[in-house]
């Protein structure tokens, strides 16, 4: 018996591709997050306590520690030699004039650097160790050691470590805790992290004189500060961080010179003591170590600056499309419903239509479908075209025996081919498509022909309008037809440029598909590449608000999932197909100037850069500021809400449904962008996507007629 071999199953690309994207961001986010202090960071100080514990040699000693080897030991700078000293940097303002300031009077100094600011500005640190300076650490984030434990301190000195070797290929025994001061002011809760710090064999450096500067008292009041007495050595405090650093920086500039003339020399801290350099060069693995975290900082700094730049960009396209598609629309309706509106100069349209209904196993629905139509106020003729149904869906709409609809059976083709099919029969020259889950009201067909009153109109999108909302995914479609759909299609038809006749409900001149072509195969959206083929053939195309269909809304995130990624690759398909619109003139340059960079801007790429806003949103609630951010989501869906509420009232449709738009936005949009990101993935990677065909229940049966259910679909069950 041969072995049974298994076949490692590996996850799609086009699944892969998204969670790696979405993981890559989100650590950029942290990463930079964490280089900036907004995780991570504890900015507590703790107040000073006893000192009972501290050796007296240690309060009444020098500036410099050495707790190495489990001694504690002192250091003093010898007379009429400064240790100039700088914390919290580098700085990119600050830190270039001080050093400007040092190199212009030959003068060295110490810069105790914190990691995060060592990772943003390797440059300003590699400068400071090019021109004779020496190098110590801060900590990466500091924070006060006091409060926290031996982990956290390794973890601190070992990132400072790692940022100083990125930026300067060097490391440093030389350490200065956050928030410290001079060696007599020592107590309890700072001598144990001291105690530490050598035992991890780095010399503690504090400091003897504090010029105050951080107070900004003054130039003159800081020179004061900075001076040591009767000719003294001192280690003087400086900050080239942390604030606006003017005063220090013209300070500097005096006290060098007035002090060299007092024959003070301005020294790097081992060069005052006569010792060994503080700084050792690094090699091998650590400095490659460095040099990529240097790049992953540097890496995630300009991502973030770049999102930040995109996404404002796109927060303003997007408010300006709210504002565009509230003014348009309101146009749109106010001249729809002009009391003497006409759609053409000519009569009411009253001949009859041929209304085409492409079926694959539509047993649910098919006769609801065709029950609906036999309701029509406008005289029509019915041809169900049977795209090789499996389910029995031909012989249902047989046995109904209603004498004006054909059935027309065929191998399965797809649902181009069989609308071609349908059209090649149809007796009439307007051409009425409809979805074979889709049910019409009374008025639908006739209010949908009525455009072709006027001759330049090729084609009508009708009012498509989800049948099954009493489920919450229902009412999100609800929410998302009516404001995302509809609102747009009015906006469109102002500016005459309808990027989808909807394959629910539309109508069409038969001159003009037969013109184009008719129906293509050559995307998975063909209601969009039809329409704007039919557009770049220069004919108009309308909406017509009062031509509702109910159809049946996917009821499950899968077949939801199935027929939006559908949805979405077809209209990239259909964009990329139509490009050259983009060059050419005439009516199809008008569509390629006008329709193709809104269809392209609002359906494709400002949706993938959405989820940016919610991305950020989660940031600024985990990390602050919360209070800001968590308003200025508020502040958005409160902008959603008006124009949702807008467009409900412009469909006379009830408000009640808008309850769970704050749910739809945190939920139902996540899922559409994975879908769309998802679109984008397969056609880079050059993928081909197949016709998936979603399950129907068959729970949208005849429309309402009643005054009081005008706007209601009936859902339930077909009878029988």
């Amino acid at each position: 018996m041969a072995p049974r071999t298994s076949r490692r199953r590996w996850l799609p690309l086009r699944y892969l591709l998204p969670v790696l994207v979405l993981f890559s961001m989100l650590a950029m986010l942290m990463l930079r997050g964490y280089v900036h202090s907004e995780i991570l960071a504890d900015f507590r100080v703790r107040e000073a306590v006893d000192n009972d514990k501290v050796p007296a040699s240690i309060l009444q000693g020098g500036p410099v520690i050495d707790t190495r080897g489990g001694k504690a030991t002192t250091l003093r700078v010898p007379d009429h030699r400064i240790v100039l000293t700088f914390d919290d940097g580098p700085d990119p303002t600050w830190t270039p004039k001080v050093l400007d300031i040092l190199k212009k009077h030959h003068a060295h100094a110490v810069f105790f650097i914190t990691g995060t600011m060592a990772s943003r500005y390797p440059e300003i640190v590699q400068r400071m160790v090019d021109e004779g300076h020496e190098v110590g650490l801060h900590t990466f984030n500091h924070p006060d050691l006091s409060y926290h434990s031996h982990k956290r301190i390794d973890w601190e000195l070992s990132q400072n470590q790692l940022a100083l070797a990125g930026a300067a290929g060097i490391r440093s025994s030389l350490f200065r805790p956050p928030y410290s001061s001079m060696s007599q002011n020592m107590d309890n809760a700072s001598w144990p992290v001291t105690q530490y710090i050598g035992s991890r064999g780095y010399l503690t450096v504090v400091n003897d004189t504090d010029s105050e500067d951080w107070r900004r008292p003054g130039v003159d009041q800081i020179i004061r500060n900075a001076t040591p007495q009767h000719g003294k050595g001192a280690i003087v405090l400086m900050h080239d961080s942390g604030g606006e650093r003017h005063q220090t920086v013209e300070a500097l500039d005096r006290f060098l010179p007035q002090m060299q003339r007092q024959d003070y020399e301005f020294k790097n801290l081992t060069e005052a003591l006569n010792a060994p350099s503080g700084d050792i060069p690094v090699s091998g693995l650590e400095l490659w170590k460095g040099k990529a975290w240097i790049w992953l900082v540097q890496a995630s700094d300009d991502i973030t600056g770049t999102l930040v730049v995109g996404l404002t960009v796109i927060g303003v396209l997007v408010f300006g499309r709210f504002g565009l598609m509230l003014v348009l629309s309101g146009v749109h309706a106010r001249r729809t419903r002009r009391r003497r509106f006409r759609w053409g100069p000519g009569a009411p349209v009253t001949e009859p239509v041929s209304v085409l209904v492409p079926a694959y196993n539509e047993a649910k629905c098919i006769e609801n479908t065709v029950r609906s139509l036999m309701r029509s106020e406008h005289p029509i003729e019915v041809i169900v075209i049977d795209d090789g149904s499996t389910d029995g869906t031909a012989r249902l709409v047989e046995a109904m025996g209603i004498p004006n609809v054909r059935v027309i059976r065929q191998l399965n083709a797809g649902k181009p081919a069989a609308l071609n099919r349908g059209l090649a029969n149809a007796r009439h020259d307007i051409i009425v498509m409809m979805d074979g889950d889709t049910v019409f009201e009374p008025s639908t067909v006739r209010e949908l022909v009525q455009p072709f009153a006027d001759p330049r109109v090729g084609a009508v999108a009708g009012n498509a309008k989800v049948g099954n909302k009493d489920t919450l995914i229902g009412a999100w479609q609800h929410i998302e037809y009516v404001m995302g759909f509809n609102l747009d299609r009015r906006m469109y038809d102002v500016l005459q440029c309808m990027p989808t006749i909807p394959g629910a409900v539309g109508a069409f001149r038969r001159t003009a598909l037969e013109r184009v072509g008719g129906m293509s195969d050559d995307t998975l959206a063909e209601d969009t590449d039809i329409t704007m083929a039919i557009h770049r053939d220069g004919w108009r195309v309308v909406y017509a608000e009062n031509a509702r269909a109910w159809t049946e809304a996917p009821e499950s995130v899968q077949q939801l999932w199935s027929q939006r990624y559908r949805w979405s690759y077809g209209t990239m398909q259909a964009i990329w197909k139509h490009r050259r619109a983009l060059i050419e003139r005439g009516p199809s340059g008008r569509f390629g100037r006008v329709g193709l960079p809104l269809v392209s801007l609002f359906m494709v790429v400002a949706p993938l850069l959405a989820p940016l806003f919610d991305i950020f949103l989660i940031y600024g609630v985990v990390f602050g500021p919360t209070e800001k951010t968590i308003a200025a989501w508020f502040g958005v869906l409160a902008v959603q809400a008006v124009c949702a509420a807008y467009s409900f009232l412009l469909d006379r449709e009830r408000l009640t449904p808008l309850i769970s738009l704050p749910l739809q936005q945190i939920l139902y949009r996540q899922l559409m962008y994975v879908v769309l990101l998802q679109s984008w993935i397969t056609a880079l990677t050059g993928g081909r996507l197949r016709w998936q065909k979603l399950r129907r229940k068959g729970g949208v049966s005849a429309p309402p007629s009643g005054p009081g259910e005008r706007r209601h679909a009936a859902v339930g069950r077909a009878a029988g």
